[in-house]
């Protein structure tokens, strides 16, 4: 491969990397789609509460589903082809990124966020579902697209090497992934219609960890945990809800507003006005989503002075869960 090369890539800023490289990628192959639009497609809202697997030494908690699920959905919806490969080898992962290159085929990839040099220190930690693009090599630098920041940046081969072979959670073995084959003609009002009923399906789903019962099992152990582990142990772990809540790309409130952008959008794409009266409420629900995190942020940076705190939390997320019961079956009556 020649040292310098560059694909002609244009650059998007967005809420979260998976729906924005999804975004930049359809985008550069001439499909116009939303960030918004690429996540409700992808069926990208959820809950899912995981006490037994610790991440960053607290319960996981999780606003989406898993790394590479929302793409992979919207792939399917729009009749799109993505090629996804993992590694064994540095060396492997690589050389075919560099092959891409030299075809001309931008290439998402999955990297871990800690290793990161050009995030902040307050953004470095043990997160491995981080998305990017590679567009291009310029000697041992390689062009990169972040959908997280305003402008293209570089990596070291070395660096690059380093977060795509991150270890722990989620490790990403050099996964990479790029686009093969776009459809001609896209039905958008079946894609949408399949990807709100399965959005309204996961989150009422008839299990304990996800969608609105998980978040009514979290409510429970909020109460649980001050006496269980301690108000030290259980401020840490409030603050990693915040954080996968509202400061990991999620467009803030847990991904709320995100999923409420596209509600509208759809509403104009399909000619369902209903659309927008729940595009509306969802907002409200965001709102009430970045209460809680706010409540929660106080608590652990010991602002708060409020007596019964932790049950006050828990009765804030227990109104939230009725309130997305509620809304997710009104709007699964909706469109059948």
């Amino acid at each position: 491969m020649e040292k310098n090369k560059e694909i002609p890539f244009v650059h998007h800023q967005s809420a979260h990397c998976e729906t924005g490289v999804a975004s930049n990628l359809l985008k550069n192959r001439g499909l116009d789609i939303s960030e918004a639009m690429v996540f409700g497609i992808g069926s990208g809202l959820f809950f899912v509460y995981l006490p037994f697997l610790k991440v960053n030494h607290a319960p996981a908690i999780s606003y989406r589903p898993m790394p590479g699920r929302i793409f992979t959905r919207l792939a399917k919806r729009l009749g799109l082809k993505i090629e996804r490969k993992k590694f064994r080898s540095e060396e492997e992962a690589q050389k075919l990124l560099d092959q891409k290159i030299a075809e001309n085929i931008p290439c998402g990839l999955q990297v871990g966020v800690y290793n990161l040099p050009y995030f902040p220190d307050e953004y470095r930690f043990h997160f491995n579902a981080h998305n990017l693009v590679i567009y291009g090599k310029k000697e041992d630098h390689y062009l990169v697209s972040d959908p997280v920041l305003n402008h293209p940046t570089e990596l070291s081969a070395k660096d690059l090497e380093k977060v795509r072979f991150a270890k722990g959670v989620l490790a990403p073995k050099g996964h990479m992934y790029y686009l093969t084959e776009i459809a001609t003609h896209i039905d958008w009002d079946k894609a949408i219609r399949k990807a709100i009923q399965k959005t309204c399906n996961e989150m009422l789903a008839p299990v304990p960890i996800a969608g609105v019962r998980g978040m009514r099992w979290l409510a429970k152990d909020i109460r649980k945990w001050p006496k269980k582990i301690g108000n030290v142990k259980t401020n840490y772990y409030l603050a990693q809800i915040v954080r996968m809540q509202e400061e990991i790309g999620t467009g803030g409130g847990g991904f709320r507003y995100l999923f409420a952008v596209f509600l509208q959008e759809s509403s104009e794409k399909i000619q369902q006005p209903i659309l927008d009266d729940f595009s509306k409420e969802m907002i409200a629900i965001g709102n009430q989503w970045r209460d809680f995190a706010l409540q929660a942020s106080r608590v652990y940076k010991k602002r708060s002075q409020l007596e019964e705190v932790y049950n006050t939390l828990a009765d804030e997320l227990l109104v939230l869960a009725n309130k997305e019961e509620d809304f997710f079956k009104r709007l699964k009556k909706a469109l059948k």
